[in-house]
């Protein structure tokens, strides 16, 4: 099943909202941020953070 990822995130933030009582525009603000840092260049150095990371943890090289 493909779900779109726009889709997934709104689903992901209305759960959050509801559930947690997270503040809607907090979720506006963390989505927008985190949109225009994936297009900075912090977001490769973030990515391959997370990639290295995860490899330690799962044990991998």
């Amino acid at each position: 099943m493909n779900v779109p990822l726009w889709f997934a995130i709104a689903i992901a933030a209305y759960l959050g909202v509801k559930l947690t009582r997270v503040p809607a525009w907090m979720v506006a603000v963390l989505l927008i941020a985190g949109f225009l840092l994936a297009h900075s260049f912090f977001g490769s150095l973030i990515g391959s953070g997370l990639n290295g990371g995860a490899s330690v943890l799962g044990g991998s090289k």
